[in-house]
């Protein structure tokens, strides 16, 4: 019973699993987006408080967190958006979106480096501050007042009134509103997983159409060996890039998959929740007498409606990776179709071999069997029994003419059955 007791105290207090090295590209100083070193997350409750997911996303991100069965596995592309946070899982591409940095798990590897360097330089790229346009003198139609104030003189107000309507819907149809931070960092990882799977097909086709034309030339073991491993290496980039292009479409084709991922709007629309709350239980506090009325306003503030957020940015961003993603898997699609016309014409040519082979030992097989009918009729003449054919003197031809009717009773006999085989379609 010791024993039991002090191994159920080992176990309890046994450290919780550690995760491995995490890079965080966060939001630092407002305006300007830097990359933190690589630091070494400490346990899995700890990426669980700070990104607020559960136990099953950080497992699918993290090797260091799974066992090695579920680490060996293939585990599906997925784009996920969670309350806080937005599960990236796309091929090479795997990191967690939150409203304010991005983490990246086994920066140090060198397929997820360039990730990382790519998320720093974008990030920083779009937040860096724009400059100020310089003062410029004032135009045709303006004044400038006595404090240095430019407004527009009394004869161009007309025209601007005029065309104030058509500026205003200009201003709000083409201005460039900038991407918040999560669909910024959801584009680099985008962009990284398809470009990296493009790499990938690009440097397939170049080694396959060599192999497969030197194949078609020459059929042997070395180039069989060739067009297999490349095969096996098309299987695997289609089923990678088939699952990104279903992930994609997945999410184009769901709207409530999409709003998940806007995290910034969420949590501007919490806040906002939140705050028409307070300020409705503050009134019901201060007027309890006019209980119904306040009651009437709570819910019309509180019960506002779902959160339903704008996709059609989030739309045309998916949608652009989708294009680009289907290209890719429409290259994999005509080198497989190459693929398989070659083997094609492999199995034709085989079978073209092996056909000619079978009229070869047709032919040895015929000219066996009139050679024994020859070897026979040669025994005949062997057997020890007196006939007058053997009465002739040795002077005359009898002995050749007899040999020489022989073969030429087998060779008629052998022409005869090719002319059999070829009417009957056997030989060509």
């Amino acid at each position: 019973m010791a024993a039991r007791r002090r191994h159920v105290a080992a176990g309890a207090g046994a450290p919780a699993p550690a995760a491995g090295e995490w890079a965080a590209v966060t939001a630092g100083g407002g305006a300007a987006w830097a990359l933190s070193p690589v630091e070494e997350v400490g346990t899995k409750q700890e990426l669980m408080r700070r990104t607020g997911l559960p136990p099953r996303d950080l497992r699918a991100l993290d090797p260091a967190l799974s066992s090695a069965a579920s680490a060996s596995s293939c585990r599906p592309s997925a784009i996920t958006g969670r309350d806080r946070a937005v599960v990236v899982n796309l091929d090479r591409a795997r990191a967690v979106i939150t409203a304010s940095e991005v983490l990246v798990p086994s920066p140090r590897d060198p397929a997820v480096a360039p990730l990382v360097r790519e998320l720093r330089a974008r990030l920083a790229l779009a937040a860096s501050p724009t400059p100020a346009p310089s003062p410029s003198p004032p135009q045709h139609g303006m004044a400038v007042g006595m404090d240095g104030s430019i407004s527009p003189s009394p004869a161009s107000r007309g025209g601007e009134e005029a065309a104030g309507n058509g500026k205003d819907g200009e201003a709000l149809g083409g201005g460039d509103k900038a991407l918040p931070f999560e669909f910024r960092a959801l584009e680099v990882c985008l962009e990284f997983a398809c470009k990296s799977l493009e790499h990938e097909t690009c440097t397939l086709e170049k080694e396959a159409y060599p192999a497969l034309d030197e194949l078609t030339s020459k059929v042997s073991t070395l180039n069989l060996e060739r067009v297999r491993q490349i095969k096996s290496r098309l299987v695997a980039i289609s089923g990678k890039v088939q699952k990104v292009r279903d992930e994609l479409e997945h999410l184009l084709d769901d709207d409530m998959d999409m709003a998940a991922l806007h995290l910034t709007e969420k949590l501007a629309y919490q806040s906002s929740r939140f705050d028409v709350e307070k300020e409705a239980s503050e009134l019901e506090d201060h007027s309890s007498r006019d209980e119904e009325g306040v009651d009437g306003d709570d819910e019309t503030l509180a019960g506002g409606g779902s959160f339903s957020p704008n996709t059609d940015e989030l739309e045309i961003l998916l949608e652009s990776y989708f294009v680009q993603i289907d290209g890719t898997l429409n290259s994999l699609s005509t080198l497989r179709e190459y693929v398989e016309d070659t083997e094609d014409y492999i199995n034709m040519m085989l079978d073209e071999k092996q056909n000619q082979l079978l009229q070869m030992g047709i032919l040895l097989s015929t000219g066996t069997l009139v050679g024994s009918c020859a070897i026979a009729v040669t025994g005949v003449f062997g057997i020890n029994v007196h006939i007058a054919l053997y009465d002739t003197p040795a002077s005359s031809a009898t002995f050749p003419c007899a040999a020489a009717g022989v073969v030429a009773g087998s060779l008629a006999l052998y022409l005869a059955a090719l002319l059999c085989y070829k009417r009957a379609g056997i030989l060509q």
